[in-house]
């Protein structure tokens, strides 16, 4: 999945107009900030994304003053995403290797934001094993997906920024689970509250079947509630069908939906022939919200209309085609 921190090449390089001391880099589909000369086009790096938390090294310290996080950031009217460091940085004996994964092997750790007091619930287990977590891989690393799926029609949805949230019925067990724990009943937890001021157990029940149904929890106490929306609701992105162990395509989801009579994310296309281009797909995410027209939409989330499994890549769970684009405007203004 996700590599925080691996070994890849300087694409190339261009001038920011106005700066002497710095120049825009290109690696993988990211745009990012680096020395004037530091590197040259071919070079390998050591590329941090953001939300990568660096160790307390004396080669890190200059991020103190942030927390030890990378973060997007904007330098003389330029946007960057993520920092490359020189393969000096390396410890002794590491492989070098274009695409080696390198987080371990410097102490990198990914930025969790904390669990807002709303969510906090008593563990009833981990995370079940029968339903694939929710996760979304960036566009910037998804050159050869792109390549691959050239003109698939897509939907794309408005990407929330709320919290995870997973509702499921398996052999006649209901179940409510954070993006990492499953969570005993608390009538003080906002995920159970929404699910049974929802009535979502007695939903599941009425399918016959064993389906799991994922979502984002938005509202008051959740991530600042950028949205600024009264309580807290539930917008759900995902049906898992656990007996086939298969997502549902974008027309039984909706279906299914509209059955249950539950609210989905905002859809803002159901025809989008997918582009072989980040920086236009970046640019698409670049959008207000459709909740709340004066706030940054956080991005959006493009996958097929109809369900694609990617066997022989690493980069989605349960091997489904599936990726995000997210708002660098966003990331500003939020400080994320």
């Amino acid at each position: 999945m996700r590599k925080l921190a691996s070994i890849q090449r300087i694409k190339k390089l261009e001038p920011i107009e106005g700066a002497d001391a710095i120049e825009k880099a290109y690696v993988l589909g990211w745009q990012l900030v680096v020395k004037k000369d530091e590197f040259q086009p071919g070079d390998l790096c050591i590329y941090c994304e953001i939300d990568s938390l660096m160790p307390p090294k004396p080669e890190f310290e200059f991020l103190r003053p942030r927390g030890m996080r990378i973060k997007t950031a904007r330098l003389r009217g330029q946007i960057s995403q993520g920092i490359a460091f020189p393969l000096s940085f390396l410890p002794a004996g590491f492989e070098v290797a274009e695409g080696a994964d390198c987080t371990d092997a410097l102490g990198i750790t990914k930025y969790e934001p904390p669990m807002p007091a709303c969510l906090n619930g008593v563990a009833k287990g981990t995370f079940p094993g029968f339903i694939p977590k929710t996760d979304e891989t960036r566009v910037q690393v998804l050159q050869d997906v792109l390549d691959k799926y050239l003109g698939e029609t897509c939907y794309i949805t408005e990407k929330l920024d709320g919290s995870s949230t997973t509702y499921f019925l398996n052999n006649g067990e209901f179940g409510v689970c954070s993006r990492n724990l499953e969570l005993l009943e608390d009538a003080e937890n906002s995920m159970w509250k929404v699910a049974r001021e929802l009535d979502i157990e007695n939903k599941l029940r009425s399918l016959n079947g064993n389906f799991a149904l994922q979502g984002e929890l938005i509202g008051e106490g959740i991530q600042g509630n950028k949205m600024k929306l009264k309580g807290q609701h539930i917008r759900f992105f995902n049906v898992f069908d656990i007996d086939h162990s298969a997502y549902l395509d974008f027309d039984r989801f909706t279906a299914m939906m509209n059955f249950l009579e539950l609210p989905t994310v905002p859809v803002l296309s159901t025809g989008y022939v997918l582009e072989n281009d980040i920086e236009e797909l970046v640019r698409k995410a670049t959008i207000k919200s459709t909740i709340h027209k004066d706030a940054w939409a956080e991005g959006i989330v493009i996958r097929p209309v109809k369900e694609r499994i990617e066997l022989y890549n690493n980069h989605f769970v349960h091997n489904r085609v599936t990726f995000k684009a997210i708002n660098p405007e966003f990331l500003l203004k939020y400080g994320e």
